[in-house]
Parts: C-alpha cells; sequence; structure tokens
C-alpha cells in the first residue's frame, strides 16, 4: 500500500511539474517584455526544449538586431532548429548570421553547419539533385576559407561522398540506357556518352570502374546486335574498349571474369575480319 501511494505521489508530482512548465511556457509566449522572453529562450536551449526556444526567438531576433544581444540571439535560433534536424530552416538563419556578423565568434561554425544542414537535406540519388549542388558549393566555400582546419578535413569527406552520389547518378543514367539496348533507337551510344561524361566530371569517384564496364559492355552489345553492315566497325570499337577496360582494371575482382568471356567471342569475330 506504502508503494503504492508513493508512486501515486510521484506522478501527481511530475504531472504538476509538467503543467506548471506549460503554464509558464504560454505566459512567456504572450510576455510583452522581449529580454524576459530571451532568457527564457536560452533556459529552454539549455535544456535542449529546441522547439520552445525556436518559437521564442522568432519574436526576440527582429527587435535584438542592431544590438549587442543581436548575434548570440541569432546564433541560438538558427542553431534551435539545427538541432531540431530543420535544415532549411538553420540555414537561411546561420546564412543570415554570416551576412550580417562576417566577424562574428560563430562565423565559422555557422558556414559549416550551412553546409551541414544541405549535406544532410540531401536526396536519394534516384532524385533531383539541386540541393546537393548547393551542398557541394557550401562545402566548397568552407574548405577555400577554412583549408587548416579540423572541419575542413570533414567538409572535404562530406564533398566526396556528395560527388560519388552525383557520379552514381550518372551511373544509373549510363545502366538505363544500356538496359534499353537497341529500344527506339540505338541507346548503346548513349550509355557509351554519359558514362564518359560521368568519368571526366569525377576523376576520382569510386564508381569509375562500374562506369568503365558500362562502357565495354554497352560497346559489346552494340557489336553483337548490330545490323552487318556496321558489324565489323563495333567489333572494332569493343575489341578497343576491351584494351581500355583492361589496362586501367588488369585485376578486376568485379567484372574480369565476364570481361574476358566477352573478350573472346570478340576475338572470334575479329579472326573473321583478319585481324
Amino acid at each position: 500500500m506504502n508503494k503504492l501511494i508513493g508512486k501515486i505521489l510521484i506522478g501527481m508530482t511530475l504531472l504538476m511539474s509538467l503543467l506548471t512548465g506549460c503554464s509558464e511556457y504560454s505566459r512567456i509566449l504572450k510576455s510583452k517584455d522581449i529580454d524576459e522572453k530571451y532568457e527564457f529562450a536560452k533556459m529552454y536551449y539549455e535544456q535542449g526544449k529546441y522547439s520552445r526556444s525556436a518559437t521564442l526567438l522568432l519574436d526576440v531576433v527582429p527587435i535584438y538586431r542592431g544590438t549587442e544581444k543581436a548575434e548570440e540571439a541569432l546564433y541560438l535560433l538558427a542553431m534551435s532548429y539545427f538541432n531540431l534536424h530543420d535544415y532549411l530552416q538553420s540555414s537561411e538563419y546561420f546564412l543570415r548570421y554570416v551576412n550580417q556578423h562576417p566577424r562574428g565568434s560563430k562565423v565559422q561554425e555557422c558556414r559549416f553547419n550551412l553546409a551541414y544542414g544541405d549535406y544532410k537535406d540531401s536526396p536519394d540519388a534516384r532524385l533531383d539533385q539541386t540541393v546537393t549542388h548547393k551542398a557541394i558549393k557550401e562545402l566548397d566555400n568552407f574548405i577555400d576559407l577554412y583549408p587548416r582546419t579540423e572541419l575542413a578535413d570533414s567538409a572535404t569527406a562530406m564533398r566526396i561522398e556528395l560527388s560519388d552520389k552525383l557520379c552514381y547518378k550518372e551511373y544509373l543514367s549510363a545502366k538505363l540506357y544500356l538496359n534499353l539496348g537497341t529500344y527506339m533507337g540505338n541507346n548503346y551510344e548513349a550509355a557509351v556518352i554519359t558514362a564518359r561524361n560521368a568519368q571526366d566530371e569525377y576523376p576520382y569517384s569510386k564508381y569509375r570502374e562500374d562506369l568503365a564496364y558500362v562502357i565495354f559492355r554497352a560497346r559489346y552489345e552494340a557489336a553483337i546486335n548490330s545490323v552487318s553492315e556496321k558489324a565489323e566497325e563495333r567489333f572494332r570499337d569493343a575489341y578497343d574498349e576491351y584494351f581500355t577496360f583492361t589496362n586501367e582494371y588488369p585485376e578486376s575482382p568485379t567484372y574480369g571474369k565476364e570481361v574476358h568471356k566477352m573478350y573472346d567471342r570478340i576475338s572470334k569475330k575479329m579472326a573473321e575480319y583478319g585481324e
């Protein structure tokens, strides 16, 4: 019985505390005292109640602009949204901080978080990559401004990851053309062009070998499925592409066996052409 009473008392205490907290927050929201709002916003921020701190700071920041408290208030508003993982909103206020306080104590952190927010919002490679391009631009800006910092190393790693994502998107497009084959035209040539452009634009991507395979496979399929008048020329293209691939990836664990198997068929055709 005593244990049950104890649990009830604890529950009532927690409930009263919650109700008091809600009542207090409601009062502060309606308050005309901006300084009081600001102090409570900072308190809620320290408590990890970022939604509350952001809501209060939205009222505070415009009033404090041009005052000695403006920089800190704007930073806390940006960080409140950042900690809520609302990167679209946080980016707006980080950018505002950078523009309004270019020599501010938090400017490096704000520039990094501005880029980081776009990095986190970068979508799946199959979707539109506008945000990814924006993130890369922001990361490049950060690396240029702070090249010898710990955060620059993190920014570089994120940039490489995003570049690989863009390359992967091009790889998926090249694969799609390859799989379409001769459907409504010569999609093999489109596969080659798309893959080569991706190799040129992202020369250090981890998908470079995959792109090289798509190019060789597209040349091979174009030859195998060719009309007789163009067959010899296309087999020669495939033959040359085989050596391009194997020179760069002589021991490819992923594609080696398949590439050599295709080459055997190409070699037989080349023999027929007197090569």
